[in-house]
């Protein structure tokens, strides 16, 4: 552990956190002084400084109660991570639908975002100060590779709706004290690129699409993350981050 814990005494609400970058998240944050709300459709697991609640970010009952409930507790909410994400291949197990998809897609990474921040904006205006961080992809800044993709696949766009809310979020409450960024991954090695992962092949194409030749890990986007809940990125605010070993830069 750290001995330089820069968001020690803050609360953080992080979304998507049973696995991948959520997950990496929950413990980094742990470990530089946050109190951590964990938050997932799915179990999770973590230590017991982690308060660990089962939620849908697609539901805006749920949504209202957990942002209600972490403000009353802890009086603050200083941090959100939206994590909480699904592909076009995971998004609705053993169906073809290409409408069910879009749909579910689009409800999970954007709606979802939509949710969260309209209820965590109010508790932050109320206290003049936040830091919200949006989970979106380099595949909101460029189109989907033709080798692994199809040309309506759901999630560029969904992406790419993510950085449009993120940059709209930080221009109307930059009064209030409050900074939107977004981070836009490269390939990260997670649960949700496994499927393409696990094919040698389909692998060395991905990592050939980096310039610096490998993937991802959880714990680079997780990093990025810290800097921007942390006071060290004060004066950042509706900036997209890119953490994708060159993969724009080509």
């Amino acid at each position: 552990m750290t001995s330089q814990k820069r968001l020690d005494g803050k609360i953080a609400l992080i979304t998507g956190a049973s696995s991948g970058i959520g997950a990496s998240c929950v413990k980094l944050f742990s470990e530089h002084g946050a109190k951590v709300i964990a938050t997932d459709i799915d179990q999770m697991n973590f230590e017991d400084n982690v308060i660990q609640i089962q939620s849908d970010v697609t539901k805006s009952s749920e949504v209202e109660k957990l942002i209600s409930d972490t403000a009353t507790k802890f009086n603050t909410i200083d941090i959100i991570v939206n994590s909480a994400g699904v592909t076009s291949r995971n998004a609705i197990p053993n169906t073809n639908n290409d409408e069910e998809i879009w749909d579910r897609v689009m409800e999970v990474n954007v709606k979802g975002i939509f949710l969260v921040s309209k209820y965590a904006i109010e508790v932050m205006k109320s206290q003049k100060q936040g830091s919200i961080i949006n989970l979106a992809s380099i595949m909101g800044v460029v189109g989907y590779p033709d080798t692994l993709g199809t040309p309506l696949n759901p999630y560029p766009p969904s992406k790419g709706a993510v950085i449009q809310l993120t940059k709209t979020l930080a221009n109307h409450m930059a009064q209030f004290g409050i900074r939107v960024n977004a981070i836009c991954p490269g390939f990260i090695e997670t649960n949700m690129t496994k499927s393409l992962t696990e094919n040698q092949a389909t692998k060395k194409i991905i990592e050939e699409l980096h310039p610096m030749g490998r993937m991802g890990k959880p714990e680079e986007v997780a990093n990025t993350a810290l800097f921007l809940a942390s006071d060290d990125s004060s004066f950042i605010t509706g900036s997209t981050l890119l953490v994708d070993g060159g993969y724009t830069a080509k």
